[in-house]
């Protein structure tokens, strides 16, 4: 066991190591170059990986949390403002999980952005993203939660619009920014409604005292009574559904693959849009309290899980597809929340950040070797030119799939088993949700595949004939990444999900507790793996695939019968429900419109016309009177002084 002193430090060098590479990186990368710039953000982050899975996650496994300020840096009413670490299994396994994806996406960025004339200033980025998400995780108060929370969100800004020459990122950038500011506003909100409530910021002291306050009430609106918890527990969810992309504010994430491939990978697949997901993981002594809370959470997880699915299956760029399934995917984990599943839904999401991030680079493998060619219809014939990567991506398909023994397999089966378990308003929807969603997803997952690997090539001669598999910066990260995806499920399902690996870190009461009631039922990895053979989304995934082989593979022409027949439901999918033009129709339309009419009323007829111009004539219409007043008469000047003098005498008279 490490001392206190000692194991402080490290808990300090973790996102530090991170922030020197990104500092060194981002303000000496002219002086150093390219290749001290990858270097130092890499051993950053490595620095970061190592004392994370080699020595913070084994030390909390024997026992030994933490939990306190490392840096006060001001006092207001009382309250420190303080940089403080939690230490628990929640946090450990987040830390090694982000690190380690960090770590594969820096290494494969040194492939994909090599002739980039911006390398340095993409080095410099992520290791800073990576500083921030672990701050997030790290933090033992709302407000070191919130910097955080903040921090992500300016570097996926930053990074969304890294080819900020481009039209269509800058409109991406700023499309991310505003949604998230939406959400953020409802979480600082929620934030504010925590300190009000409870005094303090710090969680152990707000989640000591929550369970006094299950039954106090507030009112927002006069004469109606709300659940203080309640309204807590939804406001910062509002913050979670801007983050993780819930619907409605999921509108930013697909737009945002105007980044490079590796920002893919590493916020839309481990760390920035599984924040929310960690968020409400962390709060659980909070969200326990209010049925209501989790009942909006299962139910717009529900809807983000089976309506983002649904538009992958007709998504063309091969980015879009995997990032609609981040989108479904992560309603899955809000799902399992909702139903208290919280160690499922912590699960899948380090499950998925596993897969996920290998099916992004696997992607941006296969867009360097088309020359940064996106279009699936474009494609085809490349799995014997490029078998690492062909490989690398059957595997993140059949772990997003749900097929055993892959990751996904364990962790999907867990959310639906919970769910299905969960007597809360709102499960039996959510039920239908995520067990139509298996098959739903394990058509596009392998409609991408199909597409991309199998059938004749589409793409022209000149591209076909510089095919070639990616170097090894680019496959080293993928067969890294592959394997978690294969063992991942297999090895942590028991500890993690059945195995009490959580402790103290999250908190369900008894009447929720799902896990357990399938824990009762639970023998081990053979009979789970021998039940999940013969269960409903097993059939359905292979369902899936198989239709997918049918129509793209088998049966090429079928897809085109299939868009003509389905006509107006085709539009819909491929036109993502009409959200954005809504959005840009009455958010976006209405602020132009009120802009227009504050200018009209506002500027032109009352600040230029009476404020400006109406001065300007008042003293024109006053000169005029005073004009015709000074005559140049010598009598009219001794009429009006006599005139004066007798108003003078009345009045003092009068006195």
């Amino acid at each position: 066991m490490q001392d206190g002193i000692s194991m402080e430090l490290i808990y300090l060098a973790i996102p530090l190591s991170c922030l020197a590479g990104a500092l060194l990186a981002g303000l000496f990368g002219w002086k150093i170059g390219r290749i001290g710039a990858h270097s130092v953000t890499i051993m950053g982050v490595a620095v970061a990986f190592a004392l994370s899975a080699f020595v913070v996650l084994p030390d909390v496994l024997a026992g030994n949390h933490f939990n306190g300020p490392v840096y006060t840096w001001g006092v207001s009413a009382g309250i420190p403002l303080e940089v403080g670490f939690l230490i628990d299994p929640l946090t450990a396994l987040m830390m090694v999980v982000v690190t380690f994806v960090s770590l594969c996406v820096h290494i494969y960025t040194i492939g994909y952005m090599h002739d980039d004339p911006g390398y340095q200033r993409f080095f410099s980025y992520i290791a800073l993203f990576t500083f921030a998400m672990l701050m997030l995780v790290m933090s033992n108060n709302f407000l070191q939660l919130f910097f955080g929370w903040e921090a992500v969100g300016l570097m996926s800004y930053l990074l969304i619009g890294f080819w900020y020459t481009r039209d269509s990122a800058t409109y991406a950038q700023l499309k991310a920014f505003l949604v998230n500011r939406v959400g953020d506003l409802g979480f600082l909100l929620g934030i504010a409604a925590v300190y009000m409530t409870f005094n303090t910021l710090d969680y152990a002291a707000v989640f000591a005292i929550a369970p006094q306050m299950a039954a106090k009430t507030i009112q927002v609106l006069p004469g109606v009574d709300w659940s203080l918890m309640t309204l807590i527990g939804i406001l910062l969810f509002i913050g979670a559904m801007g983050k993780s992309a819930q619907v409605p504010l999921h509108v930013w994430l697909p737009d945002s693959m105007e980044g490079p491939t590796p920002i893919s990978a590493l916020i839309h697949a481990a760390t920035m849009v599984t924040a929310g997901v960690f968020m409400v993981a962390r709060m659980s002594p909070l969200y326990e309290l209010s049925e209501t809370a989790l009942s909006v959470i299962l139910v717009i997880g529900a809807i983000t899980a089976l309506s983002m699915a649904f538009v992958g299956m007709v998504q063309n760029d091969i980015k879009r597809v995997v990032a609609y399934s981040t989108l479904s995917q992560l309603g899955y984990m809000m799902v399992a929340l909702g139903a208290s599943a919280y160690s499922v839904g912590i699960f899948h999401l380090m499950t998925h950040a596993f897969f996920k991030a290998l099916l992004f680079l696997a992607a941006g493998s296969v867009i360097i070797a088309l020359h940064h060619e996106q279009d699936l219809r474009k494609m085809g014939g490349l799995k014997r030119r490029m078998p690492i990567t062909f490989v690398t991506t059957w595997i993140g398909s059949l772990a997003l799939a749900g097929i055993p023994p892959f990751a996904g397999f364990f962790s999907k089966d867990m959310i639906i088993e919970a769910v299905h378990e969960s007597s809360l308003p709102g499960s039996g929807f959510a039920y239908f949700a995520v067990l139509t969603g298996v098959f739903v997803t394990a058509f596009y997952t392998f409609r991408m595949l199909f597409l991309t690997y199998y059938g004749k090539p589409r793409m022209d001669e000149h591209t076909l004939k510089h095919v070639e598999e990616s170097p090894w910066v680019v496959t080293i990260p993928l067969i890294l990444l592959a394997i978690p995806s294969l063992l991942a499920g297999f090895l942590f399902l028991d500890p993690v999900v059945f195995g009490g690996f959580f402790a103290e870190s999250i908190k369900v009461l008894p009447a929720h507790d799902v896990v357990r009631q399938i824990g009762e039922h639970y023998a081990g990895i053979g009979p789970f793996i021998a039940h999940g053979l013969q269960s409903a989304p097993f059939l359905l995934a292979v369902a899936g695939i198989v239709t997918a082989w049918f129509m793209y593979v088998r049966l090429p022409h079928l897809p085109g019968r299939v868009r003509e027949k389905a006509g107006a439901i085709y539009t819909l999918l491929l036109r993502k429900y009409f959200v954005d033009e809504f959005n840009e129709f009455v958010f976006a339309g209405g602020a132009r419109a009120i802009g227009r009419l504050f200018w009209k009323i506002g500027d032109v007829k009352l600040i230029d016309g009476l404020a400006v111009n109406g001065t300007a004539r008042m003293i024109g219409w006053v000169s005029g009177v005073i004009r015709r007043i000074q005559s140049g008469y010598v009598y009219h000047y001794a009429f009006a002084m006599i005139l004066g003098l007798f108003l003078l005498i009345t009045f003092f008279l009068h006195r």
